[in-house]
């Protein structure tokens, strides 16, 4: 069994084994240990050299851990907009902007307009005048082709006529089988089908792109000849309000949505001289921001609720809130409501709702890197602190080196970027906008802007790692923890690392009773700008130790710093201070 890492970095030092005795010893070992100050319970260890060692302050709530291999999506994120990632539509159509800017149907006509064709669907009326192809083989030989005659009869020689009118095209076959089985009982086999239907012309008009008289079949649907006229105008047409006429009277109403949404369109059989009436547009209202149809939609004829908008929109599980932008009166109109709210207020014509995700994440995501057992990524409640987490990532200790653990935050390297830019920028204006009283004093300053230049951008190059110091000798400092941390686990190091002014910058191997002048020694000495007045010791965790008093461990890093002399610097000391903040944080030395 795998030791937790909250519990070996809360045993500090290795002070010595637990004591524990008879019947409690056993107990302990087989039991969950409670941790003082804490809710929170980590396996107790069978084995020596781990004792507890108390931390504060007391935790009173427990993380809810997700299962690691269920990794969840934080909405509200910085690559998304007011919290919600923008759907862009028409569908396939990438070069379209941001926002609700088509009308939610205009994809329906961007295709060329079909084709006449001879093969209608199985749902076609089978009318007078329409083409039919019979053959009968078996106990009867017989190919025929016929027209429907205007009593709606088939006629097939040595049968004589079959009612067909009427009959849909995808039950010819069944109709004429049934027929002729009833004068041939015996094996005959029998094959039937529509070879082509009545032409047509319709007339398109209203608020399309180009309307007027377009030809062709009764099988063609009102969705076929509103194509060829170019579709409905997005910008003036409605797409709920379709009329066909017949002989000036209307005999069917489409709403274009029932088909886009449902798949449903009423059964039309077009004849010649009808006329399709596309009507104006009514009120629109546009959905955009965490939603799955980013359109305009229109509103057929009445006012719209929260809730149609919803169900058109389709808002991603994220979205808790709704914008509203309109006008009322003549005068602007906002307003801010959650969805449950929302779907209960009346929509406007040329309102815009903006869906957006505005409830706190209630779980963080934390990145577990470095000499570790088990997953990498870890969910727990937002109020989570390190500690807590710690007790359920699982470590070698013959490998993980307890002691130096580190946090990464994405937070705090942000601020540390501000922080260094912010002083590149004063190191730059004190530099350049300092005045020379001499030529020599001139050259002298020439020289140092070239060194603090170059030393100014590789800074600026540099980006902070966010490290966060979350160990106290080895014991673990409450900290409640972000989204996108990093814990770093670091593994145990046999070596000091020698940089800074040394002559030959190199890791050493540690050793017991080494002192700081060994390990630079090691490294070939001081440079001309070292001293052994500028030491300093970047522990493994990130803490620095100025002035050191005690030699590194192993897998601190030893840096050597340069000797700046304010009086060799026309400067100033204070610019040097400045140059110094600067390079412990970049780790970039003049």
């Amino acid at each position: 069994m795998r030791p937790r890492l909250g519990v070996l970095l809360l045993t500090g030092l290795l002070a010595g084994p637990l004591a524990a005795t008879g019947a409690r010893a056993q107990q302990d070992a087989a039991s969950q240990a409670q941790l003082p100050g804490s809710t929170f319970t980590a396996p107790l260890q069978n084995r020596p050299g781990f004792p507890l060692v108390p931390f504060a302050p007391r935790v009173q709530t427990l993380p809810q851990l997700v299962s690691p291999d269920r990794v969840l999506a934080r909405p509200g994120e910085v690559t998304q907009s007011e919290g919600g990632p923008v759907v862009s539509g028409p569908l396939g159509d990438a070069g379209r902007p941001a926002g609700a800017s088509a009308i939610f149907g205009a994809a329906l006509f961007t295709r060329d307009a079909t084709a006449l064709s001879d093969a209608p669907n199985p749902n076609y009326v089978i009318v007078p005048n329409d083409r039919i192809s019979v053959r009968i083989w078996g106990a009867l030989e017989l190919e025929a082709l016929g027209i429907v005659d205007p009593s709606g009869n088939l006629f097939i020689p040595n049968l004589g006529p079959i009612r067909i009118a009427g009959t849909r095209a995808g039950d010819l076959q069944r109709v004429v089988e049934q027929e002729v089985k009833r004068s041939y009982t015996e094996q005959v086999q029998v094959y039937a089908t529509l070879l082509s239907v009545q032409r047509i012309g319709v007339f398109v008009t209203g608020f399309v792109r180009t309307p007027g008289r377009f030809g062709g079949s009764a099988a063609d649907s009102v969705i076929d000849f509103l194509v060829r006229s170019g579709g409905v105008d997005p910008a003036r047409g409605s797409y709920r309000d379709i009329r066909v006429e017949r002989g000036g009277r209307p005999i069917a109403t489409i709403d274009l949505y029932n088909f886009l949404l449902e798949g449903r369109l009423p059964p039309v059989r077009l004849q010649e001289g009808d006329t399709i009436v596309v009507g104006r547009q009514r009120a629109v209202i546009g959905a955009d921001g965490a939603v799955r149809n980013n359109y305009l939609f229109e509103v057929p004829g009445r006012q719209m609720t929260g809730r149609e908008l919803i169900d058109y929109a389709r808002p991603l599980p994220s979205a808790t809130n709704a914008v509203i932008r309109g006008t009322r009166g003549g005068q602007p109109f906002s307003r801010y409501a959650s969805l449950p709210e929302f779907a209960g207020l009346p929509l406007g014509d040329q309102d815009s709702v903006t869906f957006i995700t505005d409830a706190p994440a209630r779980t963080v995501r934390v990145t577990v890197e470095g000499s570790r057992i088990g997953p990498s990524v870890l969910v727990a409640d937002r109020d989570a602190q390190l500690c807590q987490l710690l007790d359920y990532i699982a470590v070698d200790p013959l490998l993980a080196d307890t002691r130096s653990v580190f946090l990464l935050r994405p937070s705090v390297a942000a601020q540390q970027r501000r922080a260094i830019d912010e002083a590149l920028d004063r190191l730059e204006r004190q530099l350049f906008l300092a005045v020379s009283a001499t030529t020599g004093v001139a050259a002298i300053r020439a020289s140092e802007a070239q060194l603090v230049s170059s030393y100014i951008q590789r800074a600026r190059r540099t980006q902070p790692e966010g490290r966060v110091v979350v160990l106290d000798d080895g014991r673990c400092m409450p900290l409640r923890l972000e989204d996108g941390d990093v814990i770093v686990i670091p593994e145990r190091a046999q070596t000091v690392l020698v940089g800074g002014e040394v002559v030959a910058p190199r890791a050493v191997v540690w050793r017991d009773g080494m002192r700081i002048e060994d390990f630079i020694r090691a490294a070939g000495g001081y440079t001309p700008r070292g001293s052994s007045s500028q030491i300093m010791i970047r522990r493994a965790s990130g803490e620095l130790v100025l002035e050191p008093s005690a030699p590194p461990r192993p897998g601190d890093e030893l840096i050597a710093l340069p000797r700046l002399d304010p009086k060799a610097f026309q400067i100033g000391s204070d610019l040097l201070g400045l140059i110094y903040q600067v390079a412990v944080a970049t780790r970039i030395f003049l």
